[in-house]
């Protein structure tokens, strides 16, 4: 077997994001997990890929403005050369406005949406009617409708990235021995073992839990009501989640808390008020101590890097910190933004 010139500890987003990268610069590339292909948090139901308000610029919303935008033709190519389908669409979000302050801030922001996001999209002012059937409870009858924000299905991108990767040539195994340079995107528990060697916390994990409704909706925008995620997938389902919880004694098990989130998205969005219930999920994802993610060379370990605390915007960060990885581990170009480093957590 020809030397691998990177090894990739973990198959979620991270990994499987910062293998294709590598993989398309030349490299030879080995992906290990021995639990298989999105078995943590990158398994999951939701796949929302949202920017932050367009307001006090920094590096961070920089970074996750350009993943934003590479993402339509990153998945694109991962399809065509996977012949799979990821559930991307660029379909927008929308969010109720709940007060007159809210709605004049939301305003302004149009304004300065279109510099920030160089008008390659729009955050907008709209009135719920312009949504029917569809817009969530306003009390002021507006929401914001932005044109960046976008779908994916989670589970499906993840096996179209692995598919990729193989296509292009590379390996995604549970087992084998790592060779050449080596990547760590091994998700909350990875976390918990760097804080261990380290002696001192550097990130854990934050349970989410989440499910899936039978409802198509497919060609609308998500939806973003009261800190929770409405997404028409492709397939005709609507994921909806998730919960936020520092605390928990099993990382697989859903109970009332989600049932809770269940009541409140369906007294937001009355479409789905009798969409039954599909599928009930719950996992862990990885939240680095600076709630960024965690990029770079890892701590005492020649050759070796970390890609983790994709937390809540894994997905939608995954096109950008597969290029910057790559720029890293290849080149020793350091493109990292300082919040995202894995000093910020040390």
């Amino acid at each position: 077997m020809a030397i691998v010139d990177v090894t990739v500890y973990g198959a979620g987003i991270f990994g499987l994001s910062v293998a294709w990268s590598c993989l398309q610069r030349g490299a030879s590339v080995r992906v290990i997990d021995p639990n298989g292909v999105g078995a943590g948090s990158s398994g999951g139901l939701v796949g929302a890929l949202a920017p932050h308000v367009p307001e006090r610029w920094n590096a961070k919303k920089a970074f996750q403005f350009d993943s934003l935008i590479m993402a339509e033709a990153y998945w694109a190519e991962v399809e065509a050369a996977s012949g799979l389908t990821a559930g991307y669409a660029r379909t927008g979000r929308l969010q109720p406005i709940a007060d007159d302050r809210l709605l004049d801030l939301a305003r302004a922001r149009s304004t300065e949406a279109s510099m920030l996001w160089q008008n390659k999209a729009t955050w907008q002012v709209r009135a719920t009617h312009d949504f029917p059937g569809w817009a969530p409870e306003s009390a002021t009858g507006y929401v914001i409708y932005d044109t960046l924000t976008a779908r994916m299905n989670p589970r499906l991108a993840g096996a179209a990235l692995a598919a990729a990767i193989c296509e292009k040539g590379g390996e995604v195994v549970t087992d084998a021995a790592p060779e050449g340079l080596v990547v760590w995107a091994t998700g909350w528990q990875g976390l918990l073992a760097l804080s261990q060697e380290l002696s001192k916390a550097v990130g854990n994990g934050v349970k989410g839990q989440s499910a899936l409704l039978d409802f198509d909706a497919r060609d609308l925008p998500q939806l973003f009501t009261d800190a929770l995620h409405i997404i028409p997938h492709a397939n005709g389902t609507v994921a909806i989640g998730s919960t936020s919880e520092r605390e928990f004694d099993d990382p697989t098990t859903c109970d009332a808390a989600l049932e809770d989130v269940i009541a409140q998205v369906r007294n937001a969005c009355p479409a789905i008020a009798n969409a039954p219930v599909l599928e009930r999920w719950a996992g862990v994802r990885p939240r680095a101590k600076s709630r960024a993610p965690m990029l770079g060379a890892y701590p005492n370990r020649p050759g070796h890097f970390i890609a983790n605390g994709g937390f809540k915007i894994g997905f939608g960060m995954g096109p950008k910190v597969g290029e910057v990885m790559a720029d890293l581990v290849l080149d020793g170009k350091d493109t990292i933004p300082d919040d995202f480093r894995v000093e910020a957590s040390l």
